[in-house]
């Protein structure tokens, strides 16, 4: 069903491509740059569409789309017109008309010259949305796979590298590159293409190489085949070129580290100036209301709408620089590892190998019966480890909870359940509504999440140094097997167990390959992956892979740089927000307690000297409520700040959410003492 929909959809598009190919040929030229340029990126972002009927498609949408937005501009038009907010006296704009004919000629025609502009402006919006929207998508896609193929190249050279260390010829380590899409991504995509050329239309590998370097997004790739493509061609020593190239690139990935934190940098600085602006704004419109000028819907749209805005396109921003790891850290084991492979997918719903044979004899029905009850029995005997090692599955738990408490809470009238009742009791009703919740949703999500975290990091703390041991271990004549055990007995952590448990399963029966898969799905870092992915493909050659272990090593070394590096550039970018944060904060109390209080209460002398009880200032807005929208600005800033906080420290999402609940929990403390 899905893949008859699939047909009819691209059907369709192909349809809308169809028949408005006269009308691409009318207005552009097969050979121009423009096509070109279309045609040169969807061919790097992999998207295998003809260029013409790609732009006619993109033509199709923009006009449709257009016509649309035409018709409800047209009739937003005559809407505005019936219900007296287009006038002739707005259309005209003052224009001084010195003949009557003329000016009776122009109020005439100058509601319809209106409705009539309001359409096109529409539909210009519509045309531009929509073909602008297709164009921009092979752009986009090149781009983020440029970003991850610069960001991977590095690691790929290392692996090459070791490839050739271990005999491998110019050709097997072509091969052996494309088939290592799970780890090396979007890199070993372009190898894939260069081997696919070469076997499956007889192109020669050096004109598939010098054809790819043409068409890779990427002109550190591009570079880099280029280079290959002189050694292949002159004879030259292939190892010795990717020892250099390996070099070369570990110190570009350092370098374009540094451009992406001094463009952090920058962001945190434009962040005090964008985070600071709505506060201003809030002042000037609390200053408007003291004066009898009251704009209760530019305060409210200040407080719910302009705060959220501000804070989401910071992220967004913050998002087109910050890098995050590419790919999910799991190996595809080898063929024929079928436990291995089904262990990959295997969760609260799948139970690994077993579901495989379910269905043709009634003994593997009876045994993922038994293996499910076996697993429930360790999730309810050890809640917590099932949480650490999946804690988004908190969420299945404290999210109905949440819901039900606040419900409850509502129903029994502990909760305001109206906007009076909330200005009534701002910081309690904002509790129940907010707090509360998320307190219950953040704070385990938080807890297993950095539970997770500092498991994993155990893993990846002590890598390089057990590397360089495996590596000088090596050295001395013993097999990798060998050293895993020597390295494992003088050392400590969680790193050294795993190697333990590495050895007693070869010695049951398991390759060390398979070994080495199964460690690294267990933790699924992508650094890890990549790491026992060149050491598992080199072990397979030799047993004496020292000057692969040294290579590992040495870009684990240059990960930790890195890391250590962005973990100190980053702190002071999240101090800088926080400290933005804090200052918002403070300014927002003073001006409750120094300003709202001390104006309500001579107001309130004034009323009670003159006869009247008015609460407010000149007829403005209610101090109770302005008390309310500055708690909820304070704690929608506090959010948002929480997520910025942490998406620069680590580019996720989740390790914001304990910056979240400490910025949270001050702010809530601190209205408490002045709401």
């Amino acid at each position: 069903m899905s893949l008859e929909s699939s047909s009819s959809l691209d059907g369709s598009t192909d349809a809308l491509g169809d028949a408005f190919y006269p009308l691409f040929q009318f207005l552009f030229d097969e050979n121009s740059d423009f096509v070109s340029d279309v045609e040169e990126r969807l061919e790097q972002a992999r998207m295998g569409e003809n260029v013409e009927l790609y732009i006619s498609r993109a033509l199709a949408v923009g006009v449709l789309l257009g016509l649309t937005l035409w018709i409800l501009g047209t009739l937003a038009g005559f809407g505005l017109v019936q219900f007296g907010v287009l006038t002739q006296e707005t259309v005209s704009l003052g224009i001084p008309v010195g003949d009557e004919s003329t000016a009776a000629t122009l109020e005439s025609i100058a509601i319809p010259a209106a409705i009539g502009v309001m359409g096109v402006v529409f539909g210009s919006i519509g045309f531009g949305a929509g073909f602008g929207t297709l164009i921009a998508m092979p752009y986009s896609r090149a781009s983020a796979r440029k970003r991850q193929i610069n960001m991977l190249l590095a690691d790929s050279v290392s692996f090459m590298y070791a490839l050739s260390v271990g005999g491998l010829n110019q050709l097997e380590i072509l091969e052996a590159m494309a088939r290592a899409e799970d780890t090396y991504g979007e890199v070993a995509k372009e190898f894939q293409s260069i081997v696919q050329e070469t076997e499956y239309f007889g192109t020669d590998y050096r004109n598939a190489i010098r054809q790819q370097a043409l068409t890779t997004p990427s002109d550190d790739l591009s570079q880099f085949l280029t280079d290959m493509l002189s050694i292949v061609n002159s004879g030259g020593d292939m190892q010795q070129f990717l020892s250099d190239k390996k070099e070369k690139h570990l110190r570009t990935a350092k370098q374009e580290q540094e451009m992406t934190l001094e463009t952090l940098e920058l962001f945190g600085e434009m962040y005090m100036t964008l985070s600071l602006f709505p506060l201003l704004l809030i002042i000037i419109l609390v200053i408007m209301s003291m004066l009898g000028e009251a704009q209760d819907m530019l305060l409210f749209g200040t407080v719910y709408v302009l705060i959220p805005l501000t804070g989401v396109g910071f992220l967004v921003l913050v998002s087109t620089v910050k890098q995050d790891e590419p790919g999910d850290g799991y190996l595809v084991p080898a063929d024929g590892a079928d436990r291995l492979d089904d262990q990959q997918n295997e969760g609260l719903f799948h139970l690994g190998l077993v579901e495989r044979f379910v269905g043709e004899f009634a003994l593997f029905s009876r045994i993922k019966t038994r293996e499910g009850t076996h697993k429930t029995m360790q999730i309810a005997t050890a809640p917590h480890v099932f949480l650490r090692d999946n804690p988004m599955y908190t969420l299945a738990l404290t999210v109905p909870v949440g819901l039900v408490l606040v419900v409850v809470a509502a129903v029994m009238g502990v909760a305001p359940t109206s906007w009076d009742g909330m200005v009534a009791r701002p910081v309690w009703g904002t509790f129940i509504w907010l707090y509360l919740p998320v307190y219950i949703v953040a704070v385990p999500l938080t807890v297993f999440y950095e539970w997770n975290l500092r498991r994993r990091a155990s893993i990846i703390g002590k890598l390089s140094d057990n590397l360089r041991k495996l590596s000088s271990a090596n050295d001395t004549g013993q097999t990798l097997l060998e050293s895993i055990r020597t390295v494992a007995g003088t050392s400590s952590g969680q790193l050294a167990d795993e190697f333990d448990v590495m050895y007693a399963k070869v010695n049951y029966g398991m390759s060390l390959r398979g070994a080495l898969v199964e460690f690294n799905n267990k933790y699924h870092i992508p650094r890890l992956a990549r790491t026992v992915k060149l050491i598992s493909k080199a072990q397979e050659a030799s047993s004496q892979i020292t000057e692969v272990l040294t290579t590992a090593a040495q870009a684990s070394e240059n990960q930790d740089d890195i890391d250590r590096e962005r973990k100190s550039r980053t702190r002071m970018q999240v101090a800088i927000i926080l400290m933005t944060y804090f200052t918002l904060l403070a300014v927002m109390a003073i001006l409750k307690t120094q300003f709202l209080d001390v104006m309500a209460g001579l107001t309130q002398q004034a009323g009670s000297g003159g006869g009247g009880g008015a609460s407010s200032f000149s007829g403005g807005i209610d101090p109770n409520q302005l008390s309310l929208l500055f708690f909820h600005g304070v704690t929608l800033q506090a959010i948002l700040s929480g997520f910025i906080s942490g998406y620069i420290r680590s580019a996720d999402l989740r390790s914001g959410v304990k910056f979240v609940v400490v910025l949270m929990t001050v702010a809530l403390a601190t209205w408490t003492v002045v709401g």
